[in-house]
């Protein structure tokens, strides 16, 4: 599973960079607009080991962030899956805080906290928890009709019970989306440390920008892939033997 995904990214990064290079020298550009494979291999040899560690911080933020993602979106699913007055005001009040853009109230986060992880982590949790919301709610709003009315006759359902049922009920759907959502947890996480943090791969980014440095950011892209696919196989791994537990 690994393997594959390594070599999925690998075909769509090379693609991407070789037509960087069509353009180079289709129209006769010059190293500074876009560097030549020489260059980013020079540049590779400088930067491999800072860039190492930049990403492991980055992806560290994201994997926290990802994990209270998900409580968090089981959490306000729970309650939004009810029909009164608390569901409906838990799933609107949840609607109307998305439909901030994260980049106009970054700002305010990092104003009030700082720049340093706790910010990195909010902004990542607010960017990936929503499309796994939506799916706890779409899926523990739906009934499993026949199993849930036995139990109901039995006199034995409970709210927890219900909760149960329903994610055994859609555990493929939701391992999918658990996993999905990981690019979302690191792309936020990119996305605050671009914006104003002091570490983390999306401040070298921004660095390698101010500098125009694109050999630099080919190389971070590079280490950004290699270890997000890492991470998604790692959770398609995860999702496969939990699915598997459930199915015995």
């Amino acid at each position: 599973m690994l393997h594959k995904r390594m070599f999925q990214f690998l075909i769509i990064y090379f693609i991407g960079v070789g037509f960087l290079f069509i353009i180079k020298y289709f129209l006769n550009l010059s190293d500074y607009v876009i560097p030549g494979p020489r260059e980013i291999q020079r540049t590779g040899r400088y930067v491999f080991i800072s860039f190492f560690w930049d990403v492991m911080n980055t992806l560290s933020v994201a994997v926290i962030g990802h994990i209270i993602s998900i409580f968090l979106a089981i959490f306000v699913g729970i309650l939004g899956r009810l029909t009164n007055w608390t569901g409906s005001f838990v799933k609107l009040a949840a609607y109307n805080i998305q439909a901030y853009p994260v980049v106009a109230v970054t700002p305010i986060i990092f104003i009030l906290i700082g720049d340093g992880i706790a910010s990195r982590l909010l902004i990542s949790v607010m960017i990936c928890y929503f499309p796994l919301l939506l799916s706890f709610i779409g899926i523990l709003s739906e009934s499993v009709t026949d199993i849930e009315h036995f139990y109901e006759i039995t006199g034995r359902m409970n709210w927890k019970l219900q909760v149960k049922i329903r994610i055994f009920e859609n555990i493929k759907k939701l391992t999918t989306v658990i996993a999905g959502s990981a690019t979302l947890a690191m792309v936020g996480t990119i996305v605050s440390e671009f914006i104003a943090a002091g570490s983390g791969i999306g401040y070298s980014i921004r660095i390698a920008l101010y500098q125009s440095d694109l050999s630099k950011i080919l190389i971070a892209l590079f280490l950004i892939g290699i270890f997000t696919s890492f991470y998604l196989s790692c959770l398609e791994a995860i999702g496969y033997f939990v699915q598997k537990h459930f199915s015995d």
